[in-house]
């Protein structure tokens, strides 16, 4: 049996039925209903098939998955109540609880897995995750053997929280398209709440599931997510007590005025794991961009503390590469690009831009996404006068709306275009797309819109994607990100500020490295 490491050296223990538990987790109370406010307008709720916040939040309720990770980063039993690896690191075997049933009563099995896993490769746009694996094997009802064609670390996250929810054979495996079923809608999982009313829009229903095969749980009688229509009304139903829980808070004069009720706790714990980034990223084929010491010397004429501390209000932190602070996988070392005019000039003048009579080098337009307007249209109007000191003149180019914006970026018409992107826990799953060679795909956002293309990092990526030591996996990333960065094909910016606002009577909030994207049978109302 192999061990991984940091995370994996706990997922490739032999665990025990029954935890799956915050590690300090209060005594629950029973009863009550928790009314968690969003934004996010889910269209269904199958997290098989879709990605995003909107159908994550009520899916992992629904749906159980073979794992659940503590904000540790370690592995916990969840659907599997233990598992190993093999020797080769091909294949993962899991032994699945047998008390286990779909809210409609029916066992789950490891036909459930093996079919759940193809839904998931087949149908969610994180290729990467399930990508190398060949087959499942189901020898009998409680065991599940998933086999890959090269050992695949990244799997035991991507069996976690909304990445692989287990969803029933006998409803979905009836020929229709996942990702059109109608049990999307009306969804039956085995997590601890159990689908009640759906109206798109306005509110999900969950009630909880009195056969949950955790003993016990969930404490909540009931979990109400509703809908506002921006994030101010939200705030303000917070503030009132209306909703007793926000997670995904991400306005920054909101999170202030929030930190100061007296009944609220506000905190940024919880988003380890989905490591959202705020970027900018140049078109390497642009004739300008694709000369580095072009992109090293934007990077330079950034201020990133004034974005964080003046445009963000102090409630965000500095991103410095591609793997977000806080991940194992972060490269402390790589270059960060601190406020340098200086430099920028100088690099500018070395690249051959020499100033004109008007003193500007070139003309480079900066997109961004419409519907972010305080980490996307704000920080780019910043870069307009700040570039410009680095005789740089910037356009702004408006989008109205977010395909609009997704169409530009994606089909490569631009030079510079602001952006936000999810690490989704593991490199493999969301770091690898922005990077690789062959992931340049005109049409598909968040791909490798950049063009960007250096063979040794894909070297380096997919060595790390397949390598069994975490320490030597972690230094893999590090080579990568340091290369990454020094050859800037983005321009790092800032951590999104997401913040969860929950009353203080809400007990064993959801803070594990997924957040509310997390079950939350341990939550209860004090």
């Amino acid at each position: 049996m192999k061990k991984f490491g940091i995370m994996a050296a706990a997922a490739a223990m032999i665990a025990t039925v029954g935890s799956g538990t915050l590690a300090q987790a209060e005594d629950g109370k029973n009863g009550g209903t928790l009314v968690i406010g969003t934004t996010q307008k889910a269209r269904h709720l199958n997290p098989a098939v879709q990605s995003g916040i909107a159908t994550a939040v009520p899916g992992t309720q629904i749906f159980a998955t073979p794992l659940r990770f503590d904000e540790n980063w370690e592995a916990q039993p969840y659907l599997a109540e233990s598992w190993s690896v093999s020797d080769d690191g091909k294949s993962i075997t899991l032994n699945l609880r047998k008390n286990a049933k779909f809210h409609d009563g029916k066992p789950v099995t490891s036909e459930d897995v093996a079919f759940s896993l193809q839904t998931v490769k087949d149908n969610h746009p994180f290729k990467s995750m399930f990508a190398p694996v060949t087959s499942v094997d189901t020898p009998d009802a409680n065991t599940a053997v998933i086999n890959f064609d090269k050992p695949h670390p990244a799997a035991f996250l991507a069996m976690s929280s909304a990445l692989l929810p287990i969803i029933p054979k006998h409803v979905y495996g009836d020929g229709q398209d996942a990702k059109t079923h109608p049990a999307n809608s009306a969804p039956v999982g085995s997590g601890p709440f159990k689908f009640s009313e759906f109206k798109p829009g306005e509110y999900i229903i969950l009630e909880k599931n009195p056969d949950y095969f955790i003993e016990g749980r969930p404490y909540l009688d009931k979990i109400i997510i509703k809908n506002y229509k921006d994030p101010t009304s939200l705030a303000l139903a917070t503030d009132k007590g209306e909703v007793t829980m926000y997670p995904f808070l991400a306005t920054t004069k909101d999170i202030a005025r929030l930190k100061k009720s007296d009944s609220l706790v506000v905190t940024d714990k919880g988003y380890e794991a989905v490591g959202p980034v705020n970027w900018l990223e140049f078109n390497t084929k642009n004739e300008y961009l694709k000369n580095k010491k072009v992109r090293q010397a934007i990077a330079y004429a950034i201020d990133r503390n004034f974005v964080v501390n003046a445009l963000l209000g102090g409630q965000s932190k500095a991103a410095t590469g591609p793997v977000v602070p806080g991940s194992p996988f972060y490269a402390a070392n790589a270059e960060k690009y601190d406020l340098d005019l200086d430099k920028a000039n100088a690099l500018l003048d070395e690249a051959g831009f020499p100033r004109g009579a008007d003193d500007m080098r070139f003309k480079l337009t900066v997109d961004y996404i419409p519907n972010a307007s305080e980490l996307q249209k704000g920080v780019a109007e910043y870069l307009k006068p700040q570039l410009k000191k680095a005789g740089i003149d910037v356009d702004l180019r408006a989008s109205p709306d977010f395909p609009t914006w997704a169409k530009r970026v994606s089909g490569h018409d631009f030079d510079m275009s602001m952006d936000i992107v999810f690490n989704w826990g593991d490199p493999v799953i969301g770091v690898h797309r922005t990077y690789l060679c062959d992931n340049i795909k005109k049409g598909v956002i968040w791909s490798n819109t950049q063009s960007y293309c250096n063979e040794e990092v894909d070297a380096l990526l997919q060595q790390a994607g397949s390598e069994l030591d975490q320490a030597k996996r972690i230094a893999l990333y590090n080579q990568a990100q340091e290369i990454i960065v020094d050859e800037a094909p983005i321009a790092y910016m800032n951590i999104l500020p997401y913040h969860t606002a929950y009353n203080k009577k809400v007990g064993n909030p959801p803070m594990t490295i997924w957040g509310a994207m997390a079950p939350m049978d341990e939550v209860f109302l004090k």
